[in-house]
């Protein structure tokens, strides 16, 4: 496997974070692991990895569900944001989009792109300018521009819950469970969009995805995470053509079902990848 990035080169780095919520549940157990800027960087796992509550940590979203980071350092462009409130790292570029879009049902698809520059100093002219470059990345949500937001599909949500969070001019967005609900075809198109951002836009994703397929055919980079644990990492390359990863997590080379890891009987095969 290849090395970590330095943490000196990351753009965001997690060093041995511990999350507990409500003062008892550990939920995180030393995760570490860095983003360089530029990249497209998968966080793979199944139901109950941690996955959701490190982009959570990363985005100070843990507070409003009693979770607290107890241990360890989180750095976004050479500073500590381990205990900066979640506004703050918004201006500071550092976007969420949570799993289950989330979007104001109630407010039409362009409501709902506004809703994402109200962090910034910016007209209502110049945020309608930025609107129409953003339907060149998504030309049905322009099309859709005047419905409201919940009779739209869950393809075009989806779309629409990145757009928004495009609308707040991030450096890098954290993007939860894309695929989520999602046809083939539109989960492919979802991470073609997301590739297409980060070489024209310059910006770096840290996508949360249980669907390892499509995701490392994406990645530059990637960590598996079980119960809260990273416990391999590599190049989206090297992890593809892993011959744990085809059986666990692609469902390739062992002729049964996909497996988990605390399912291997096997102990040469559990050592290799727990030890």
């Amino acid at each position: 496997m290849a090395e970590q990035t330095a943490h000196q080169d990351a753009l965001l780095s997690m060093q041995n974070v511990e999350v507990v919520y409500n003062h008892v549940v550990l939920v995180l157990k030393g995760v570490s692991l860095d983003v360089k800027e530029g990249d497209i960087v998968a966080l793979l796992g199944g139901n109950g990895a941690g996955k959701s509550t490190t982009l959570k940590s990363i985005s100070g979203l843990l507070t409003g569900e009693r979770g607290e980071i107890t241990r360890g350092s989180l750095t976004y462009d050479g500073m500590d944001i381990s205990h900066t409130p979640a506004p703050e790292r918004v201006e500071r570029g550092l976007v969420h989009v949570m799993e289950g879009r989330r979007v104001f049902e109630h407010l039409t698809v362009e409501e709902n792109l506004l809703v994402g520059a109200y962090a910034r100093s910016i007209s209502r002219g110049e945020a309608e300018q930025e609107m129409e470059r953003l339907y060149e990345y998504f030309p049905r949500l322009k099309e859709r521009r005047k419905s409201t937001a919940g009779y739209t599909s869950g393809g075009e949500q989806q779309m629409l819950a990145l757009g928004r969070a495009l609308m707040a001019s991030p450096r890098m967005i954290l993007l939860d469970e894309p695929s989520m609900g999602l046809a083939p075809q539109l989960v492919e198109e979802i991470f073609e969009i997301v590739s297409r951002l980060r070489r024209e836009q310059k910006v770096t994703f840290l996508v949360a995805e249980q669907n390892t397929n499509v995701a490392l055919q994406h990645a530059d980079f990637g960590y598996i995470l079980e119960n809260g644990r990273v416990v391999l990492y590599g190049t989206g390359s090297e992890l593809r053509d892993n011959a744990d990863v085809k059986e666990f997590y692609l469902g390739v080379g062992s002729g049964e079902a996909r497996k988990s890891f605390r399912d291997v009987k096997h102990y040469r095969r559990r050592k290799r990848w727990l030890a």
